[in-house]
């Protein structure tokens, strides 16, 4: 699931997924491309004479009533699914308590959420890591005066 400028996704009403309501210059883009240039298609696994899945799979996913459909290498799809289910039910309580807002004001605020999520994680982690450092110190302080004292 990473950002990729060459391929768009059509952000969709749920209730009329053949209409596309966006602007180009609004369309997402979202795929992850593999490394060793592998087609979507199944004409390389043809060729070996079995079938295999694909490496990259279409996922319609939807978020406060809207479906948007995703292009998510086929490992990382649960992920996605997860990912959806959580952005969808803090959008939807979102929506619930400001009916007013538009689509895009609340996937941004989705966005700033978990930014804000991810930032507290991090000092959370480098706060252990200097307490564990400290601890360390502390450790090897009084092993080495309980030498000294041997």
């Amino acid at each position: 699931m990473t950002d990729n400028q060459s391929n768009a996704i059509e952000k969709q009403p749920k209730n009329n997924p053949s209409q596309n309501t966006q602007a180009p210059n609004k369309d997402v883009a979202v795929q992850k491309s593999t490394q060793s240039g592998a087609s979507t298609s199944s004409t390389s696994s043809q060729a070996n004479g079995k079938a295999a899945e694909p490496q990259i799979k279409k996922v319609d996913i939807a978020i406060a009533g809207v479906t948007y459909p995703i292009f998510c290498p086929v490992h990382e799809q649960e992920e996605l699914l997860s990912a959806v289910s959580y952005i969808n039910n803090y959008a939807l309580d979102l929506k619930r308590d400001a009916p007013s807002l538009s689509q895009e004001s609340i996937l941004v605020l989705c966005c700033l959420n978990l930014y804000e999520k991810i930032h507290a994680n991090q000092r959370s982690d480098e706060d252990r890591l200097q307490k564990d450092k400290q601890s360390q110190a502390l450790l090897n302080k009084i092993m080495k005066d309980a030498h000294s004292i041997l």
